[in-house]
């Protein structure tokens, strides 16, 4: 669905509403997935450093996870994101180098859990679109079958058939289409220059061989609808937004000035309520800092709704719909 540039906030809210009243259902799962979008933090995560403190991190994590899945411990939610047999993969968002990307120490993290969930380390696999990126980001490249990969799609290539929905026909890379039985998204809290937000719906981009053709109009449609390419609307089992740093202006790129210590962790089922909720704490942010919001600088990032309407049903960006809770 393509928006006028006039859209009201109650036109794209009865869209919303109508994704999540279309009732898509988790795949696999035969039931309605859950709007809820679990926002931890930890204002003593860093301590007095800049790295985050691996065991701190680790119980944020679990509380996050924990609060998402609604279940009675960590180790049960963890048994829900992933079973023994299927081959996992991390998808992590290495654009930006060190400086705002997906931190190691949270996929360390993820890594320990899934394993204790009963995932080997062989059925455990980081990706992302480059080689050089995950370098840059301080991932160790490995293709290593006896224990955790970690690849970029330069290395595994991508899938001969062209995948359409809408607007979007593209390859999927082989490590997701082929490999990856489950995926655990894990994109960052940030700002993008052209489509407002990149953050759950938008991770995907790096999925495929030809992201540059889908930034027109702020991303809208283009964004939704690469997400409703089979291989990526189908195996993505949760969604860890790494807010840790998060970026209000300047993005995807790092750009210090714009950056701030959110020390915190968004967990949803839902990637739709998920990048809502991420913009609308980038919007606060960017009040706070004197700074327009993003429809005054016409990168209002209307895919969102649009990954909720009848033809997408991906989730709800209704707020009344969507379960916050801070943990």
């Amino acid at each position: 669905m393509s928006h006028s540039p006039g859209t009201s906030r109650r036109q794209l809210l009865r869209t919303c509403a109508g994704g999540v009243l279309a009732g898509r259902t988790l795949s696999g799962q035969g039931r309605t997935p859950s709007s809820r979008v679990v926002i931890a933090r930890d204002r003593a995560l860093r301590g007095g450093g800049a790295t985050p403190d691996s065991s701190r991190l680790l119980k944020l994590l679990d509380r996050a996870v924990q609060s998402c899945f609604d279940t009675g411990s960590a180790a049960e939610a963890w048994h829900k994101v992933a079973r023994p047999g299927e081959v996992v993969g991390l998808k992590v968002n290495c654009l930006a180098g060190k400086g705002i990307s997906t931190h190691v120490v949270l996929t360390q993290a993820i890594c320990e859990r899934l394993q204790q969930a009963g995932i080997p380390r062989k059925d455990i696999l980081i990706w992302d679109r480059l080689n050089d990126d995950l370098d840059s980001a301080g991932f160790r490249v490995s293709v290593d079958r006896n224990g955790i990969r970690c690849v970029g799609n330069d290395e595994w290539g991508y899938e001969e058939e062209l995948l359409v929905h809408g607007s979007a026909g593209s390859l999927v890379c082989n490590s997701l289409a082929r490999v990856c039985h489950a995926v655990i998204n894990l994109p960052v809290l940030k700002d993008h220059s052209i489509v407002g937000v990149t953050l759950a719906l938008k991770n995907f981009f790096g999925a495929i061989h030809n992201p540059n053709k889908y930034h027109m109009n702020a991303g809208d449609p283009y964004v939704a609808d690469v997400y409703m390419l089979p291989p990526i609307r189908d195996k993505v089992r949760v969604t860890i937004c790494d807010a840790l740093s998060a970026a209000y202006e300047g993005g995807p790129s790092y750009m210090p000035q714009w950056t701030w210590p959110f020390n915190g962790l968004m967990v949803s089922r839902d990637p739709v309520a998920l990048d809502y909720t991420g913009w609308q704490i980038i919007e606060k942010k960017r009040a706070e800092m004197g700074m327009k919001p993003l429809k005054a600088e016409g990168r209002e990032p209307k895919y969102i709704a649009t990954a909720a309407d009848a033809r997408h049903r991906l989730g709800t960006c209704d707020p009344a719909r969507i379960e916050q809770i801070e943990v």
